[in-house]
């Protein structure tokens, strides 16, 4: 339901030596706010809790609150490092626009 590029995985785990985490593991949340309404939220996590789902995609564990799930049903998180933009890019078919920025989203 939820995955990662290979060029994502990549920069995921080479962040992670650079913070000091041990676990491959993602938690990516829909929030209100942002300039279209919803905002991705990403962070490192050692815990999943009761209420979240965990998928796993190229070796990284994405753990995701069932609240959010519905924004994010077949939503792929990708990397690039281009002359467009540099940083993650969500690439969800369930967004009818999203901002420039594309941290923030709206259904």
């Amino acid at each position: 339901m939820l995955s990662v590029s290979p060029r994502a995985a990549e920069r995921i785990r080479a962040i992670m030596v650079e913070e000091g985490y041990s676990l491959p593991r993602l938690r990516i949340e829909v929030k209100a706010g942002g300039c279209s309404g919803l905002l991705y939220e990403l962070q490192f996590s050692e815990e999943v809790r009761p209420d979240e789902l965990v998928f796993t995609s190229e070796g990284i564990e994405l753990v995701v609150p069932k609240k959010s799930l519905l924004y994010l049903a077949g939503t792929q998180l990708d990397f690039s490092d281009g002359l467009e933009g540099k940083g993650f890019h969500f690439h969800n078919p369930n967004a009818t626009r999203s901002c420039a920025c594309g941290m923030s989203f709206a259904l």
